[in-house]
């Protein structure tokens, strides 16, 4: 068996009925999960809100389990995986999953599962509040009124940009993109998106949206929301030379992965003002925030909350153990990423 070959690998014998398996949490979730969790299976879990285990933390947790709950923060590696010969699925409570080696995963025959759908409201709701933000300088308007320094209206004091009627450009146009297409639509806003491929003219018309290519998005936007998957071809989808093509006015949204901008690029182009503004809430070395962006006030820094409101993240809890709670009953995930080690039917 090639371990090049992400097609090869399958399912593993049938889990023996009555036997419960043992499952791993590997950071401290929402406690729907854990409830559904130990209806069937012996769970451990890390009781510590906002501890994230080092590499041989994790590594010195793992003997014995059958069952992975993780999530993006955790590296889930062929180095994990050697830990834990009998895994059976690895399931992330995100919709991202660039976080696991899902080609080595699918040579072991190790299901991986993640959590789509749930958060896209949610999420598109979060970008929007970013897009808002900075345009309208909220959040460094709060610094200032904090500071005392608010004595008065004034014609000049803070001046933003204006939302209502200007374009947005939606860089990766699925369910979370097309979510704040729809929103745009209340806004008056034109919309220009960029994908791979066109969506159906039907869609097109209802959410007032254009295909484009980057550069002609990045050229006539006054808002850049970012929606794409993490891939080597979206690496530093944004960097110098892209914020050279777009207006001086115009602000960027991040609420998909940190490393698809260059943030070293973006805090030169927020420091010279060769564009007026940024949202964001990931980061390319996540949890570190690139120095030259602490230092602006015209971008604005959320710890990666788009996700973060009681209902969605209890949905995507309960969707990551009902993911491994298909697998210990012999039943195909729902939500599988690598279906080679699970053929459908």
């Amino acid at each position: 068996m090639s371990s090049n070959d992400p097609n090869q690998g399958g399912p593993r014998a049938a889990w023996p009925a009555g036997r419960r398996p043992r499952v791993l949490v590997t950071q401290a979730v929402p406690q729907v999960a854990l409830d559904l969790l130990q209806t069937f299976a012996d769970v451990d879990a890390n009781p510590d809100e906002g501890v994230i285990w080092s590499p041989d933390e994790l590594r010195a947790h793992l003997p014995g389990h059958d069952g992975l709950y993780c999530l993006l923060t955790d590296t889930i590696d062929a180095a994990v995986m050697d830990a834990l010969p009998e895994l059976r699925v690895i399931a992330n409570m995100a919709v991202g999953f660039n976080n696991v080696d899902v080609e080595e995963a699918t040579r072991r025959g190790i299901a991986v599962t993640n959590t789509p759908g749930v958060l896209t409201d949610t999420t598109a709701d979060f970008a929007w509040a970013l897009l808002m933000a900075a345009a309208r300088r909220v959040a460094e308007a709060d610094r200032f009124t904090r500071a005392g320094k608010f004595h008065g209206w004034g014609p000049l004091m803070l001046l933003g940009g204006d939302v209502a009627g200007r374009t947005l450009g939606v860089v990766g146009f699925g369910r979370i993109g097309q979510a704040l297409a729809r929103r745009a639509r209340g806004f008056a806003m034109p919309v220009l998106y960029y994908d791979l491929h066109p969506v159906d003219t039907a869609l097109e018309q209802e959410l007032h949206a254009t295909f484009s290519s980057l550069d002609d998005l990045l050229a006539q936007a006054d808002f850049v929301s970012l929606h794409v998957n993490y891939t080597p071809e979206t690496h530093h989808l944004l960097s110098h030379a892209q914020f050279a093509r777009m207006k001086r006015t115009a602000y960027v949204i991040n609420t998909a992965r940190g490393p698809v901008i260059d943030e070293a690029a973006l805090a030169e182009a927020l420091r010279t003002q060769q564009i007026a503004g940024a949202g964001l809430d990931v980061y390319e070395q996540e949890p570190a925030v690139h120095p030259g962006l602490l230092a602006l006030e015209n971008v604005v820094l959320a710890p990666h909350i788009a996700s973060a409101t009681i209902d969605t993240r209890n949905a995507m809890a309960t969707m990551a153990a009902q993911n491994i709670q298909a697998v210990f009953a012999n039943r195909r995930p729902p939500n599988l990423v690598n279906p080679a080690v699970w053929p459908a039917g």
